[in-house]
């Protein structure tokens, strides 16, 4: 089999053709801005296209000519949309609703599809990640150090002081 490399921005272009044909369309996840539910290179997101966003869709916007995230939508002020990863309690990106070019409707991890329209598990955690963050960042310290494995290291250098 041939493996066909393309730059993330020409990938995505192709992605957003797609979608707007009408086709449903699977990406692997690349980053860890949507951590800690949706890792890189392990989980799936598929897209598909729809006419109307809202408050805590996960979408794939164009941000800048090029630059493409797929992130939570934070919020909507008129035509002026706020998106934030849930990997990051502090920086927001910005763009404007014509930008926004495909919605997440299931993520497929570790094998498992969650239908994010009907998954009372995803809505529930949606609302609660989205509700936790003045909180998040010490959430996401604790996972990292967790996942890295590197929690058990520090607590024991706290101990042979």
């Amino acid at each position: 089999m041939q493996v066909l490399q393309l730059e993330n921005a020409e990938f995505l272009l192709h992605v957003c053709e797609l979608v707007n044909q009408g086709h449903t369309v699977s990406i692997r996840a690349r980053g860890n801005s949507m951590r800690p539910f949706v890792e890189s290179d392990r989980d799936v997101a598929v897209l598909t296209h729809s006419d109307t966003y809202s408050k805590g869709d996960v979408v794939l916007a164009e941000i800048s000519p090029g630059h493409y995230v797929l992130h939570r939508i934070d919020r909507i002020d008129g035509n002026k949309v706020t998106l934030r990863g849930d990997g990051n309690p502090y920086g927001t990106e910005h763009c404007m609703m014509s930008d926004i070019k495909a919605i997440t409707c299931q993520f497929i991890r570790k094998g498992k599809t969650w239908n994010l329209q009907t998954s009372q598990f995803w809505k529930l955690y949606s609302k609660f990640w989205v509700s936790m963050l003045p909180i998040r960042k010490y959430l996401l310290a604790l996972y990292r150090l967790l996942w890295r494995g590197e929690f058990p290291e520090r607590i024991k250098r706290l101990f042979k002081k």
